[in-house]
């Protein structure tokens, strides 16, 4: 039955993300003539944004404007959550929160990255919440949107990338608010609640009093999956039975964390006007998606350590899952979350197999598998790039991308921004592993000890979110230090990427000859598909090593 289960489930998202994709093309890169409805967002746009819209901007402009903006909105959600208690919406007082975890939480929603070191029902006020955090989960989804327009418009042939407040605009009032609204109603048709009334206080059967906390939960799931955000409303994220009441909404977010980032590739092909290119690119993604799906499952089918030889182990590793949706439902969100760097939960990672465990961490390590939304295929072309040029340099001849030769300029960008993500993940995990930092706030002693440090870094890094919750966190060291590889790791490898698409573009057209690579074709996506997993395996299989598989080999499973 699970295979049924999964297959419902990635193949309604397949299905949906082609429709899906055309709209994005329409809402991000009209062309030509607009006219209608777009007409009209469009005048709409260009008055309430005046002139900062009008101007079409070269790739360090494109880049300026989004730190700029990602600057102010740093700045301005870093003031509401440190006014909180004085601010309305606030029917449950909640107080103030120390200044790093101020940082950290701005941070890391301005990141797209919502790794949480706080309860939002315990920590946050409904202002907070919506006016703070569910706004970044919109304007930091829109900026990896606007990103890949960008950089789909420079591997096109144009050397002015567009206006990035445009794009902002466009995918923040055009894409995503018709999507999460639907979603936010699916969502209450299910069973989340949605309200501005503060907690209510309840009779137990037993007779005890108990605070159960609300909010306006629907509409701010609802964003935090469709745009890769991931960020919960409760601690406990989508396991808790506010955010996830049932089998039915536990699809409908499964669905929504996968269906803008497969959405994104067909809009790239269809900007760059190269749609058997993005073919090819969306099936090596499908690959990588099944194959580490089909391996999360199979690890946890195995039961936990604890229960061997009792008669439970038939049922698998059930510890930590939600047995509302079955034993397949937790491997497989846990793929899709980490997959996409979304990094919500429905259960708790740190409850998997060893091996089951390794899959969330590969799929942040590689951060290839559709990805973050915009950026997931923005570092699959980091890849593209790696696999073009070694395909050159095997064939003796300038390797070329898009009929634009790529040289040694555009290798040092793009090899750069690969090693950059390793250098976080590992150069963090070593200093916290190695200093009270880290040692003194891990919870279980060994391998698993090691593996909740590097699962840490390695969601700041990939921007994911999601973490193994064994550590106590939320201290200055953990704050600060994923603060900063946060909002490092989610723009170097934006703005890497741009430039190289800036100086692509500004190059002449190569002809295409028969000694041309072909970018079209089943051994190009063989040789995308080798490149990933290679060099993901060289850069991390080590450290793998060290943590879920010296635990697996340990346990005897």
């Amino acid at each position: 039955m699970w295979i049924v289960f999964i297959a419902i489930i990635l193949g309604t998202a397949v299905l949906l993300s082609w429709p899906l994709g055309k709209a994005m093309t329409w809402a991000m890169n009209p062309g030509g003539k607009i006219g209608g409805v777009r007409g009209g967002a469009e005048r709409l746009f260009e008055k309430s944004a005046g002139k900062v819209i009008a101007k079409e901007q070269t790739w360090k402009e494109y880049v300026l404007s989004m730190l700029l903006f990602n600057g102010f909105m740093f700045l301005v959600v870093f003031a509401i959550l440190a006014m909180q208690q004085v601010l309305p919406l606030n029917p449950d007082v909640k107080g103030a929160l120390s200044p790093d975890l101020i940082f950290h939480t701005v941070a890391s929603f301005t990141s797209n990255t919502n790794l949480q070191h706080y309860s939002g029902e315990v920590s946050l006020s409904y202002f907070s919440q919506i006016f703070g955090l569910m706004w970044l989960q919109f304007v930091s989804a829109a900026t990896g949107i606007a990103a890949l327009t960008a950089l789909a418009r420079g591997l096109a042939g144009k050397t002015l990338l567009g206006n990035f407040y445009r794009d902002l605009m466009r995918a923040t009032f055009l894409v995503l608010p018709p999507l999460a609204v639907a979603v936010a109603v699916f969502l209450l048709l299910g069973g989340v609640p949605m309200t501005l009334q503060g907690s209510a206080t309840v009779k137990t059967l037993e007779g005890v009093l108990q605070t159960i906390a609300r909010g306006p939960v629907a509409a701010f799931v609802a964003i935090k999956q469709l745009g890769t955000n991931g960020g919960g409303f409760f601690g406990p994220n989508s396991a808790h039975p506010f955010e996830n009441p049932s089998f039915f909404t536990n699809i409908v977010e499964c669905l929504s964390i996968i269906l803008i980032p497969m959405a994104s590739v067909w809009m790239f092909g269809r900007i760059t006007g190269r749609m058997r290119h993005a073919v090819i690119v969306f099936a090596v993604m499908s690959v990588l998606l099944v194959g580490t799906v089909g391996l999360a499952v199979h690890f946890e089918s195995v039961p936990t350590a604890a229960f061997s030889g009792l008669p439970i182990q038939a049922t698998g590793n059930l510890e930590g899952k939600e047995l509302r949706f079955g034993s397949a439902a937790g491997p497989l969100w846990g793929t899709l979350t980490t997959a996409t760097s979304n990094g919500s939960v429905d259960s708790m990672h740190d409850s998997f197999n060893p091996l089951t465990g390794l899959i969330p961490l590969a799929g942040m390590w590689l951060n290839v598998t559709f990805g973050g939304v915009g950026v997931g295929l923005i570092n699959m072309f980091l890849y593209i790039i790696v696999g073009v040029f070694i395909c050159g340099m095997m064939v003796g001849r300038t390797p070329e991308y898009f009929n634009r030769k790529v040289e040694t300029r555009e290798m040092k960008l793009a090899l750069l921004t690969l090693l950059i993500h390793p250098l976080f993940i590992l150069g963090g995990t070593a200093l916290f592993a190695l200093t009270p930092w880290g040692a003194s706030t891990v919870h279980n002693p060994g391998a698993h000890g090691f593996t909740e440090i590097l699962y840490e870094f390695s969601s700041a890094a990939a921007n994911n979110g999601s973490g193994f919750e064994g550590l106590g966190d939320n201290t200055v060291p953990w704050n600060v230090a994923t603060g900063i590889i946060m909002l490092l790791a989610r723009f170097v490898p934006i703005i890497l990427p741009l430039a190289i698409a800036g100086a692509l573009a500004a190059k002449k057209p190569a002809p295409e000859t028969t000694g041309t690579l072909r970018t079209d074709a089943f051994l190009f996506g063989m040789v995308i598909l080798g490149s990933v997993v290679f060099i993901g395996a060289l850069l991390f299989l080590p450290v793998a090593v060290l943590g879920p598989i010296a635990e697996h080999l340990a346990a005897g499973l």
